[in-house]
C-alpha cells in the first residue's frame, strides 16, 4: 500500500476505535467550518466598511491581540480548571459574540466608515480572547484523549480537518452566503460554535485532579517559564514561530485587498482561492506524519523552513489567481509539516501539570507577534502607496516577507537539532 493510502487507513482506525477522539474530531470540524466562514466574512465585511488598509489591518490586529495579552494567564487557567469545561464555555461565549457581528452586518455593509470598523474590531477582540482560552485548552486536552503513540497521527488528522473545513469548505461557503446576505455567514458561524460545544461536552474523560492548592499567578507562570527556559530547543522554536507568524500575518492581512484589486476576485472567488490553498494543508496534514517518520524531525522541519519563502515571492510577483492559489498551497504544506513535528514534541515532553502554562508561554512568543505583523502590513501599504502606487504597495509586504523568511530559514537549518 502506498504511503498516502496507509495514512488514510491509520486515520480511519484511530477514529473508529476512540469515541472521545471522534467527538473531539467532530467538534474541531464543525468549529473550523465556522472559523473558515468568518476568516473570509470578517475582512470582507471590513472592506465594505472602508478601503483604508490601516483600518482593515486594525480588525486583524484586534483579532490577534488577545494572544499577546492573555495567552499566559489563559495557560494558568487551563492548568487550574477542567479543560473540557473551558472549551465548552469558550465556544458558548463565541456563539453569543458572533450574534453581535450579525447585528452589525444587518445595519448594512456600506456607509459605516471608521465607527463600523471600530465596532467590528471590538467584537473580534472579544472573540479572539475567547479563542485564546479555547485553543489553549484544546491543545492541552488532546493527550487526555489519545495515547502518546497516537499523538502525531491525531494531530495530523485534527489539522487536516481544520484545513478542510476552515479553508477548503468554509471560505467558498462564506462567499456564497455573502452574495445572498451579508449577515448570513455570521449566523452559520454562531451555529457551528453551539454544535462544537455540544460535541466537547459529550466527551467522557476522567476529571483532572490538580496537585496541591492554587498558587499566585506569577508563581505559576514562573514555574512554567523556568521549565521552558531550561528546554533550549522549545524556546528557540517559540521565538522562530513568532517571527514566522509575524511575517505571515503582515502579508496575509492584505490578501483580501490583493484578491479584490490585483487578482480581480469576487467574494466567492476569494473563497475558492483560500480553498485551493487549503488543499496543500490537507495534503500536508495527511502525509506529514509519514514524512516525519521517514525523514526524521530535524529534516522535516528544515524542509518546511526552506519551502516557506517561496509562496511569499510568488504572491508578491504574480497577477494570476491560479499561481496565487498554488503559493497558498505550498505555504500551507510547509506550515503543516512544521506543526506536526513541533506541536507533537511539546505534547510529548512537557509534563501534564505544566502543559497549559508552558504551551501558553510558547504561544505568547509564537502567536503574540501576529497582531504586530498585521498592523505592520497595513501601515507598510499606507506608507508605500504614495511613492509606489497602490498595486506595488499591496505587493510589498509579500516581497519583504519573502526575504525575511529566507533569512529565518537559513538560521533554522543551521541551528535546529531535534
Amino acid at each position: 500500500m502506498c504511503a498516502g493510502g496507509a495514512a488514510w487507513v491509520d486515520a480511519a482506525m484511530l477514529l473508529a476505535r476512540n469515541r472521545n477522539f471522534r467527538l473531539l474530531f467532530s467538534a474541531t470540524a464543525v468549529s473550523n467550518l465556522g472559523d473558515g466562514v468568518s476568516a473570509l466574512a470578517v475582512p470582507w465585511l471590513a472592506t465594505l466598511l472602508t478601503r483604508d488598509p490601516v483600518l482593515i489591518a486594525l480588525v486583524v490586529f484586534a483579532t490577534r491581540l488577545p494572544w499577546f495579552l492573555f495567552s499566559i494567564p489563559a495557560g494558568v487557567l487551563v492548568d487550574r480548571r477542567d479543560r473540557r469545561r473551558l472549551m465548552v464555555q469558550a465556544d458558548m461565549l463565541r456563539l453569543l459574540l458572533t450574534f453581535g457581528i450579525v447585528a452589525l452586518a444587518m445595519r448594512g455593509g456600506g456607509g459605516e466608515g471608521a465607527a463600523g470598523v471600530f465596532a467590528l474590531a471590538g467584537l473580534t477582540f472579544l472573540l479572539g480572547s475567547a479563542e485564546v482560552v479555547r485553543d489553549n485548552a484544546a491543545q492541552t486536552f488532546l493527550p487526555a484523549v489519545v495515547d502518546p503513540a497516537d499523538l502525531e497521527r491525531a494531530n495530523g488528522q485534527l489539522w487536516s480537518v481544520e484545513q478542510v473545513m476552515g479553508a477548503f469548505v468554509g471560505p467558498p461557503v462564506a462567499g456564497v452566503l455573502i452574495a445572498l446576505a451579508v449577515p448570513a455567514p455570521f449566523v452559520l458561524d454562531a451555529v457551528t460554535f453551539g454544535v462544537a460545544a455540544w460535541c466537547v461536552w459529550a466527551i467522557a474523560t476522567p476529571r483532572r485532579l490538580r496537585d496541591g492548592p492554587p498558587r499566585r499567578l506569577v508563581a505559576e507562570v514562573m514555574e512554567g517559564w523556568r521549565w521552558l527556559r531550561g528546554h533550549g530547543l522549545l524556546l528557540r522554536l517559540a521565538v522562530m514561530l513568532g517571527l514566522i507568524n509575524a511575517l505571515f500575518t503582515m502579508s496575509v492581512t492584505m490578501l483580501v485587498l490583493v484578491s479584490q484589486e490585483i487578482l480581480g476576485l469576487t467574494a466567492f472567488g476569494h473563497g475558492v482561492l483560500l480553498a485551493v490553498g487549503a488543499g496543500g494543508a490537507v495534503l500536508g496534514g495527511t502525509l506529514g506524519p509519514g514524512v516525519a517518520a521517514r525523514l526524521g524531525q530535524t529534516a522535516t522541519v528544515r524542509l518546511a523552513l526552506l519551502t516557506m519563502p517561496l509562496p511569499f515571492v510568488m504572491i508578491g510577483l504574480t497577477g494570476s489567481a491560479a499561481l496565487a492559489g498554488l503559493a497558498l498551497a505550498l505555504e500551507a504544506i510547509s506550515g503543516m509539516l512544521w506543526n506536526i513535528v513541533t506541536v507533537s514534541l511539546r505534547q510529548r515532553v512537557i509534563p501534564d501539570a505544566l502543559l497549559g502554562r508552558v504551551n501558553a508561554l510558547y504561544r505568547f512568543f509564537g502567536w503574540g507577534m501576529m497582531p504586530l505583523g498585521a498592523l505592520a502590513g497595513g501601515v507598510l501599504v499606507a506608507l508605500a502607496e504614495p511613492g509606489l502606487g497602490r498595486e506595488m504597495a499591496l505587493r510589498l509586504p509579500y516581497l519583504l516577507g519573502g526575504g525575511a523568511m529566507l533569512a529565518l530559514a537559513i538560521y533554522g537549518v543551521l541551528r535546529l537539532r531535534f
